[in-house]
């Protein structure tokens, strides 16, 4: 079988100077199914790799001219990975030792074997494709746990995190769903002292109530019924690292208390256990509740409050910062294609501006499952503003109506309020004036909306 008509076949370089060897070895591994490169020296091997990637090299150690060992070295130099087997008939154990460190995968004998030899091919080959599904799940969870946006919003926001990250401080992040409040915790946990540690996510919302202390404290065996093992619980999991207890304003009031002594004591207990652990974990919390109206509804301890919240962080809405829009779609639209190059896909200048105009009440997740579906549905390669009309039709024509008179008019009184302050540069004073209300009233207004001065 020649090269050129197996061309879809994984392709070897055979570099040997001895042409029955490389006759030899190109009719085993083209019966094998493999495409096969030869080569007589290592120059000319160089010169083959110009000009073609192959999935493997077969590489002899005495060569004319530069040698094999050196030709490995040289591939490693550059940065090549392609995996190389190295072949010789006057094979020492120093020569082999040097050959593995400089990363060969494996050193064969001759005469070479076959059965031996296209095993080996095989298990380098697997081994070769498992390291790239690795490097592409890596490549692609980065890809899609980035934060994108250039907004004044998320400048402020980048700078609480470049701040908090290097601290010991216990974070509170706060945000609607869907804002990214993971994602923030997680560039506290890579920009801080324990990136080289775990870290662990905990959805106290998902989790039923009689299971989460064993899901954060972990628990004996026979502490309750089923539980026929000891386990660890996440904080013992987290150990040297961080942990994210998602909201966390789910909890129930008996499981923060515990959570409480966890935090003064930095120990925990396992359910059924007497024996205190001792960790070392930094705590990272997220709600999309409003905590102090939860502690005045009784539904949070105000104790625990104060200590999870050492360092608040308000993660924007995906309305509160537009401008960043643009760049959250074509990021999305490129992963998606990228997944599917039959689906790629190109967001034209009117269908940003109709995606700008949309408020997002599920913010950058709504946004994403919304583009994914665009990218799907579409049939046309051009995505142009008709397409964003249908889905603002079907938000429209699927939301309930089910906001009262009441609701609507302080939803609006509200906005009315933070309009009047960010034009006055947050002087309540001069709000006050061009709402034509006095001062009191606003701060009393500002106090039941929960309007507050960004900071920073």
């Amino acid at each position: 079988m020649s090269a050129s008509s197996n061309r879809g076949a994984p392709g070897i370089l055979v570099v040997d100077d001895e042409a029955g060897i490389r006759a030899s070895l190109k009719g085993v591994l083209s019966d094998e199914g493999y495409r096969v490169i030869e080569a007589a020296d290592a120059e000319t091997a160089l010169g083959v790799l110009d000009e073609e990637s192959p999935d493997l090299i077969l590489l002899d150690v005495l060569l004319p001219g530069m040698d094999g060992v050196a030709f490995l070295a040289q591939l490693k130099g550059k940065g090549v990975d392609t995996p190389v087997i190295m072949m010789s008939g006057h094979a020492t154990i120093d020569t082999a030792v040097k050959a593995t460190r400089l990363g060969a995968y494996d050193f064969l004998e001759k005469p070479l074997e076959p059965q031996r030899l296209t095993l080996s091919i095989h298990n380098a080959l697997e081994a070769q494709s498992l390291r790239q599904e690795n490097v592409d799940l890596q490549t692609r969870v980065k890809s899609t746990s980035v934060m994108i946006g250039d907004s004044e919003p998320m400048r402020m926001l980048y700078r609480q995190i470049a701040k908090a990250a290097p601290s010991t401080g216990r974070v509170l992040i706060m945000g609607e769903s869907g804002t990214g409040k993971e994602l923030v915790a997680r560039a506290i946990h890579d920009n801080s002292n324990r990136s080289d540690g775990p870290f662990i996510k905990v959805n106290c919302a998902a989790i039923p109530r009689d299971l989460i202390e064993s899901e954060l404290f972990g628990h004996e065996k026979g502490a309750f019924t089923g539980a026929d093992r000891q386990r660890r619980g996440r904080f013992e999991l987290a150990h040297m690292g961080t942990i994210l207890l998602d909201e966390i304003g789910d909890m129930s009031l008996e499981t923060q208390a515990k959570l409480l002594r966890v935090l003064e004591e930095n120990e925990i207990e396992r359910v059924g256990g007497g024996q205190p652990i001792s960790i070392d974990v930094r705590m990272i919390s997220a709600t999309n509740k409003d905590l102090k109206k939860e502690i005045e509804d009784g539904n949070f301890r105000d104790d625990l409050y104060y200590r999870v919240s050492v360092i608040p962080i308000s993660v924007p809405p995906l309305r509160k910062r537009r401008k960043d829009i643009p760049a959250l779609a074509r990021h999305l639209l490129d992963m998606y294609s990228q997944e599917d190059e039959a689906l790629a896909k190109t967001l034209m200048p009117g269908a940003i501006a109709r995606l700008q105009q949309m408020d997002w009440p599920g913010n950058v997740r709504q946004l994403r499952n919304a583009i994914e579906r665009l990218v799907i549905m579409t049939e046309d390669a051009e995505i142009g503003a008709e397409h964003i009309a249908e889905l603002q039709d079907e938000a429209i024509s699927s939301a309930p109506c089910a906001k009262s008179l009441r609701t609507a008019v302080e939803s609006y009184e509200k906005d009315l309020i933070v309009q009047a302050l960010e034009s006055a540069g947050w002087n309540v004073a001069e709000a006050a004036r061009a709402l034509n209300t006095d001062r009191a009233n606003l701060h009393r207004k500002m106090r039941r909306y929960g309007v507050e001065k960004p900071k920073g």
